[in-house]
């Protein structure tokens, strides 16, 4: 019998739960940088200096960082379902928790790529990137990260992992920074919907959701035990 998919969108909410700050949590601002200073290509063309330090100190915490009970929850139902992480997050808590198929809309901090030709992504060796490190075709790298401004390439595959989805669950997010919020709109109606939050976004207010008003860490266990007991 074919397993049952879930899809599940995670936010910052997760992230920070196991130490990682998030810009939005304090006004826009960054670990005390204006994010329009080191997250735009604009940034990139005039400071990048700036971008650079910036991003080696972020990609120096998250490999510090551990994944939390609501990453391993994630990870568990892989022994059940067939279970497919569409997450906001740069970090690779998902993986290190065990997760195997996930799938980053923002780029990921520990990977580089080349500014001439975006095919070339590399995993870079320790937390450093530095100016003159290039790729091989002679161009300097940079994060792999998608800035604002910045097409989401992953969009297109996300779309179609939720409309394949036989259960669907977000967590750790406000689903207010499109186009990951968007995302929600390709969910069938008739499927389980579940969404684990301390604050929970408006959308809950008028669709048929399961609540679970609290942090990922907590909620995402309990989610886990529900559908282990009422959809294998």
């Amino acid at each position: 019998m074919k397993r049952k998919k879930i899809a599940v969108l995670t936010g910052a909410g997760i992230s920070a739960e196991s130490g990682l700050k998030t810009f939005r949590d304090s006004g826009g601002l960054w670990e005390g940088h204006d994010v329009t200073k080191v997250a735009t290509p604009e940034a990139w063309a005039s400071d990048r200096a700036l971008v650079l330090d910036f991003y080696n100190q972020r990609r120096k915490q998250a490999q510090e960082v551990k994944p939390n009970q609501g990453h391993y929850a994630l990870a568990d139902l892989e022994k059940y379902f067939e279970v497919v992480i569409i997450t906001q997050n740069i970090d690779a808590l998902h993986e290190k928790s065990g997760s195997t198929q996930v799938l980053h809309l923002h780029g990921e901090i520990s990977k580089v790529r080349s500014t001439l030709d975006h095919e070339l992504v590399y995993e870079l060796e320790g937390w450093e990137l530095k100016e003159g490190d290039k790729c091989a075709k002679g161009s300097q790298l940079r994060p792999h990260i998608v800035w604002f401004g910045e097409a989401v390439p992953m969009m297109e595959p996300a779309m179609q992992e939720v409309l394949s989805a036989d259960i669907f669950i977000v967590a750790g997010t406000s689903l207010v920074v499109y186009p990951a919020a968007g995302l929600i709109d390709f969910i069938s109606p008739e499927i389980p919907k579940f969404i684990v939050d301390p604050k929970l976004p408006a959308i809950a207010d008028d669709t048929n959701f399961h609540l679970f008003e609290e942090a990922a860490s907590t909620g995402l266990p309990k989610v886990k035990e529900y559908l282990i007991e009422n959809y294998l």
